[in-house]
């Protein structure tokens, strides 16, 4: 009989803390009212895990995500990845020189950890252990102990729980600081701080910016957090213009438009010039 509940009165911690120390081999499934995760364990230790329902090799984007492949060989891989399982996309990326054992096993480690971590801020949602389920044996694998994995889960929910008090808000937009140049100059920025950097103008909201970079809510805070201590960029609140109600004839453009500003802009003009004056440094 499979164990189930709801985080609310089981959180994410105490389960992993139980599949730990009776170790159990089995999958964890938790979903709330946006997504579905998946969890599997082998006595105890994690060795998988994934959001949604992923069908076919995922391998060239979790290669992608850690920054192995560029986008466009991940695009590529993808499209020629038809019927063949993550094992032998795997393999055949060995051979063929583009990666290495060492890569795919480090990538789809963090892969498996990012997955996780993002469920110990989950407070709703219902779960369900069906225990001797595995995934099939055409998924990587990687055996993690889930002591360390609890400790870092439990760390970033502190962290979590300060920057949802200092960032409430992530409908409100940036702009950059006076003389930004000068307070990168002694700061190394991550790739993915890189990417932050590019998009932020008045007219991009912290969420837009997050979604344009495949970001969750955690790790924008977390960044657009350390950028504000940093003195190079500060919040401002652009009021929202309401617009009037489109004609009859012209909704279809309207929707289109309303579409088109969904999407964050750059100032590709100022951005990559501050961009290449920072890096020249």
């Amino acid at each position: 009989m499979a164990l189930k509940g709801n985080l609310r009165d089981f959180s994410t911690t105490q389960l992993l803390n139980l599949i730990s120390l009776a170790r159990k081999t089995g999958t964890l499934t938790i979903q709330n009212a946006d997504e579905t995760a998946r969890m599997s364990f082998r006595e105890g230790k994690l060795i998988y895990a994934q959001f949604g329902n992923e069908t076919g090799s995922q391998l060239a984007l979790v290669l992608q995500n850690a920054g192995k492949l560029s986008a466009e060989q991940a695009s590529l891989i993808q499209s020629r990845a038809q019927g063949r399982t993550d094992k032998q996309l795997g393999h055949m990326l060995i051979q063929a020189g583009k990666v290495t054992q060492s890569d795919i096993i480090q990538s789809v480690r963090q892969h498996v950890l990012d997955v996780v971590y993002k469920l110990f801020t989950w407070v709703d949602g219902m779960f369900r252990f069906d225990a001797n389920r595995l995934p099939a044996p055409t998924h990587i694998t990687i055996p993690i102990d889930l002591e360390s994995v609890i400790m870092e889960g439990s760390r970033r929910l502190k962290e979590w729980e300060i920057l949802q008090e200092e960032l409430p808000d992530l409908e409100i937009c940036l702009r950059f600081t006076d003389r930004p140049d000068s307070r990168l100059r002694n700061i190394n920025l991550t790739v993915e701080e890189w990417r932050v950097v590019s998009f932020i103008n008045p007219n991009n909201s912290i969420r837009q910016i997050a979604r344009a970079n495949n970001l969750s809510d955690f790790e924008i805070r977390r960044i657009i957090y350390g950028m504000l201590q940093a003195g190079i960029v500060e919040l401002i609140d652009v009021p929202k213009i309401k617009e009037p109600a489109a004609k009859a004839t012209g909704t279809r453009k309207s929707r289109r438009a309303g579409a088109e500003e969904q999407s964050p802009t750059i100032k590709r003009s100022v951005v990559v010039r501050l961009i290449d004056r920072i890096r020249g440094l």
